[in-house]
């Protein structure tokens, strides 16, 4: 093989011939000729080094996307080894992470989330009424290991519809529709605390849920709407008599009272209580400077009468 001539090598592989002061000519022409075994041995290696290159960097655009992952916010990441299994006691927050390209990253969305479901469920009397949910829940960001490993990500599904599904038909199965459109004695309230609890078992949290609406056959509906009409309406015919009752009772305590006043005073007012007031009301107008007109009183009792002429 001819040697190429460093000229069309890059430049870090040119390296100096000249002769240094401190060099022998001996050592010149030994460190000579090892730089041209090593330029001959890299020449020929160079095309294997660029189509190893080449397919390094052909891998790394291919496998971006399994080596660099980008949790964005709100998001978790559970990380599954292709050789252990699932990493459960870990868990990926939002940003970068580098991964080896045989594992898999699973992102859960870990910000409050909503859903909206509607079933039937069947009265006491078979009666078929169709109940329309608000589900308000997230995951449980400590424990999304187990949640990815005992469920997956499609758990909304799996856990909390049919959780909810199945305690709120257990639990107001037993009532008619009347006590369910009226939520009689909290019956609704319980079923939901109940679904609540159930679901709670299973690495998610649901806040709450939300009954939206109540639908039933229209006949039933009208039936129960009427029903509730005039129960309130006798209730408002029970507060007035109330009130009118009440209102008799005043009266009569009233009325009472002013009896008893009258009496009072018709006992107070005898010959000597008059007559001593009388006898007071003349001294009082007998004190006045002003000129009068004194009228006697007639009878036995007869008071002056004293009158101002002004």
């Amino acid at each position: 093989m001819q040697t190429p001539d460093k000229t069309i090598l890059p430049d870090f592989l040119n390296f100096s011939l000249d002769r240094t002061e401190s060099e022998s000519p001996e050592e010149t022409d030994e460190l000579s000729k090892a730089r041209a075994r090593f330029r001959r041995w890299l020449w020929g290696r160079l095309p294997g080094f660029m189509i190893s290159l080449i397919v390094l960097i052909t891998l790394l655009v291919i496998l971006w996307h399994r080596v660099i992952i980008i949790i964005n916010p709100g998001y978790n990441g559970v990380l599954f080894h292709l050789f252990s299994g699932t990493e459960v006691d870990y868990v990926y927050t939002e940003g970068l992470n580098i991964i080896n390209p045989l594992n898999t990253m699973y992102i859960y969305e870990t910000r409050k989330q909503l859903a909206l479901h509607e079933f039937n469920i069947l009265s006491n009397k078979g009666l078929t009424i169709k109940l329309s949910l608000a589900i308000r829940y997230q995951p449980e960001v400590e424990v999304l290991g187990l949640l990815h490993q005992k469920v997956g990500p499609d758990y909304l599904n799996r856990v909390i519809v049919p959780q909810i599904e199945s305690v709120m038909r257990k639990q107001l199965g037993n009532y008619d529709a009347e006590d369910i459109y009226t939520n009689k004695e909290g019956l609704l309230t319980n079923a939901i605390l109940l679904a609540l609890d159930e679901v709670g078992r299973n690495y998610v949290k649901v806040e709450d849920i939300i009954i939206r609406s109540i639908s039933m056959p229209d006949t039933i509906k009208t039936a129960i709407e009427e029903k509730l009409s005039q129960e309130e309406l006798a209730k408002s015919y029970d507060y007035r008599l109330q009130v009118a009752r009440k209102e008799a009772e005043r009266l009569g305590i009233e009325a009472k009272g002013i009896h008893e006043y009258h009496s009072t005073i018709d006992q107070s007012m005898s010959p000597q209580n008059l007559r001593y007031e009388g006898i007071q009301a003349t001294r009082e107008l007998a004190k006045s400077q002003n000129s009068k007109v004194i009228v006697v009183g007639s009878g036995k009792d007869g008071l002056p009468l004293i009158l101002n002429t002004e």
